[in-house]
């Protein structure tokens, strides 16, 4: 069942005069197991909706006629999580430290949130049922942690037995019509080098519906570093990219589309240019990191001529030590733009330590930390992956807080420069 969290005004809900906190039991007969299945069963255009109420003690039967698709207004509260049993030997929960946010030290392996949210699981917990339903309902698409289509290397690197099943359960989806975007987390010495072609061999076999293959360098913190596995090397990141153009090569040639992409860490690490926008098709994989510089840098190019003017400020521009070298070619063309003199502050990762460099994982107290030796500033602009829906940091701190710290002077969060720039 689910529970009814909010209601929309002037909607069916509504005008039935459901109730908050009430749960809707049955749609048609059918028992409402999650919110997938209330928006899949709720489409329908003649409902016969069993709600409980808690309150009242006993159930209610409404008979609704409407068009089909048109929404009840209802929104339903959170689902249960499905968790992780996964036993990865590069997961992040293990390599968090005390003092996070709650929500990282849930190990989530759910499909509603790949379908819903586009975050990427294993499919190791679904059994014939799940598989069964995920048809049915034409959850498309799917995120999909890949790693390694050969059985034995798979289980490997997840840690269960079920692992190896990966490339049929695959076929099964891609059969019934489902589309897929793939996921590689490469770690040296257990998925690189001929596993990786092997595993790109196999997707690419599948066919059309395998949308996409990302390929991600493992991040470890000070925490799991090493324990077993251990960063890519340079030259390992150059092998993996070229790795990635040859399929990329015959992707365009045989479908006209990339197919597979390097992560934009993957360049980092292989002091390698960032690819033009050509390289990224229609931009599938942006929220995982995929694409993400280049489009930072072109809105740079096409918002330049219209920054603010802010003559004679001092403004801070706050990143992950990676980007910091990113926003250091675009500083002297910013300041001629707007007049203001600019510093780019590099943060050091003191939580998770030096590895981690990317500005989404930024503690506020870290962050904070550095601006204290710095002061003076006339606006700070803060990036925005800091921060969660619930405008938190990684260590649990709230904007607010940070912000208060930090007054009288301006701190604005954003993803992008010169729209952040003009809101100071």
């Amino acid at each position: 069942m689910v529970t009814i969290a909010e209601i929309a005004p002037g909607s069916i809900a509504e005008a039935l005069e459901l109730q908050i906190g009430s749960r809707i039991v049955r749609i048609n007969g059918e028992r409402v197991r999650d919110s997938i299945d209330f928006r899949f069963l709720e489409a329908e255009p003649v409902l016969e909706l069993e709600v409980y109420s808690p309150a009242a003690g006993s159930s209610t039967i409404y008979e609704i006629e409407k068009d089909a698709g048109e929404p009840l207004g209802v929104r339903p509260a959170p689902d249960p999580v499905r968790e992780c049993a996964n036993k990865c030997v590069f997961c992040f929960v293990d390599g968090n430290p005390e003092g996070v946010r709650r929500t990282l030290y849930l190990r989530d392996d759910d499909f509603r949130l790949s379908f819903t949210y586009g975050s990427y699981v294993t499919l190791t917990n679904l059994g014939p049922r799940g598989f069964q339903r995920l048809i049915e309902q034409r959850l498309s698409p799917l995120y999909v942690s890949v790693h390694a289509t050969e059985p034995e290397v798979r289980m490997r690197l997840l840690g269960v037995p079920r692992g190896g099943e990966i490339v049929e359960q695959l076929r099964m989806l891609t059969q019934a019509g489902i589309e897929v975007h793939t996921q590689v987390v490469l770690c040296p010495g257990w998925n690189d080098g001929v596993h990786l072609d092997r595993t790109m061999e196999d997707l690419w076999a599948l066919g059309p519906r395998v949308l996409s293959l990302s390929v991600v360098p493992v991040g470890l913190t000070r925490y799991n570093l090493g324990r077993p596995v251990r960063l890519l090397t340079p030259e390992e990141a150059r092998l993996a990219i070229a790795q990635v153009d040859r399929a990329r090569e015959r992707a365009l040639a045989e479908r006209g589309v990339g197919w597979a992409y390097a992560a934009d860490e993957l360049f980092f690490l292989a002091g390698a240019d960032i690819p033009d926008a050509a390289y990224y098709d229609d931009w599938p994989l942006t929220e995982n990191g995929v694409g993400a510089v280049r489009r930072l840098l072109d809105e740079f190019e096409a918002g330049l001529a219209d920054a603010p003017r802010l003559d004679g400020r001092r403004i801070a521009i706050v990143t992950g030590t990676r980007m910091a070298e990113v926003f250091e070619l675009l500083r002297d063309r910013l300041s001629e733009a707007t007049g203001a003199r600019y510093d780019v502050i590099g943060v050091e990762n003191r939580l998770f330590g030096p590895t981690v460099t990317t500005a989404g994982l930024l503690a506020g107290r870290d962050i904070a930390a550095e601006l204290s030796t710095r002061p003076g500033y006339d606006g700070v602009l803060l990036p925005a992956e800091a921060l969660n829906d619930d405008g938190r940091f990684i260590d649990d701190l709230p904007f607010s807080e940070f912000a208060r710290q930090l007054a009288p002077t301006p701190v604005v969060p954003g993803y992008e420069l010169i729209s952040t720039l003009s809101a100071l």
